[in-house]
C-alpha cells in the first residue's frame, strides 16, 4: 500500500473510532507497519487538515488521537443543534422499537426475522436517538448483539418499567391492536413536540 493509501485507511479507522479515538500502537498493529511510518501519516494528516478548505482537524490528547471539528466553526455547530427538525420516527423505526421494546433482549437478525426486512437503518436510528441500547451479546454462534430499550425510552413514555407496556392483543385482528398503536403514535406526536 502506498502513504496515500494508508493516509486513507488512517483516516478511516479515525473516523471509525470515535469519541474513544485510537492510538499510534493501535493504528500500527492494523496498518501492519512500524509506529515511526505511523507517526509519519498521521503528520501528514495534520498538515492536509491544517488546511483552511477543511472543516475536521486530527487532535491527540494523552497519546489518543481524535477526528474533531475545529474550534473557529464552533457557531455553526450551535445553529444545526438549536435549529429544530423533525424528530419523529419512520413506520420502521416504530415497528423496529416496538418489536424490541416486547421482545427484548432480541438481536438485529431475530427482530429482521420478525419484520420480514432487514432492520439495520431503524436499529442505527434507535440506536443515534438513544431510544434503544447494547445489552451484550447472545450465547450462540456468532454472538449477535443484543439490543433493550433505554432508559430514554421508558422516560419518553412516562414508564418506570418496561412492564407497564400496554399488553400485546391475543389475536392479529385491527382492532385489538388499537391500543398498542395508539402507545407508539403517541410516543411519535411527543418526540415531534421536543
Amino acid at each position: 500500500m502506498d502513504n496515500g493509501e494508508l493516509q486513507a485507511v488512517a483516516e478511516g479507522l479515525l473516523f471509525a473510532s470515535g469519541d474513544e479515538g485510537v492510538t499510534i500502537k493501535q493504528l500500527s498493529k492494523v496498518l501492519d507497519i512500524s509506529e515511526d511510518a505511523t507517526s509519519q501519516i498521521i503528520e501528514a494528516l495534520k498538515g492536509d487538515y491544517e488546511h483552511a478548505t477543511r472543516g475536521l482537524m486530527l487532535m491527540e490528547a494523552n497519546g489518543v488521537l481524535h477526528l474533531t471539528t475545529k474550534p473557529e466553526h464552533s457557531s455553526y455547530f450551535k445553529k444545526l443543534i438549536e435549529t429544530p427538525r423533525s424528530a419523529s420516527l419512520s413506520q420502521a423505526a416504530l415497528e423496529t422499537l416496538a418489536i424490541i421494546a416486547y421482545q427484548q433482549p432480541i438481536t438485529r437478525a431475530e427482530i429482521d426475522e420478525i419484520r420480514g426486512v432487514k432492520s439495520d437503518g431503524p436499529v442505527q436510528t434507535l440506536l443515534n436517538r438513544s431510544m434503544i441500547e447494547e445489552m451484550g451479546r447472545k450465547e450462540t454462534i456468532g454472538r449477535p448483539i443484543l439490543f433493550r430499550t433505554s432508559k430514554d425510552f421508558l422516560t419518553y413514555f412516562g414508564l418506570t418499567s418496561i412492564d407497564e407496556l400496554p399488553p400485546l392483543p391475543e389475536t392479529t385482528d385491527d382492532a385489538n391492536n388499537q391500543e398498542v398503536d395508539l402507545f407508539f403514535e403517541r410516543f411519535n406526536d411527543e418526540l415531534k413536540n421536543h
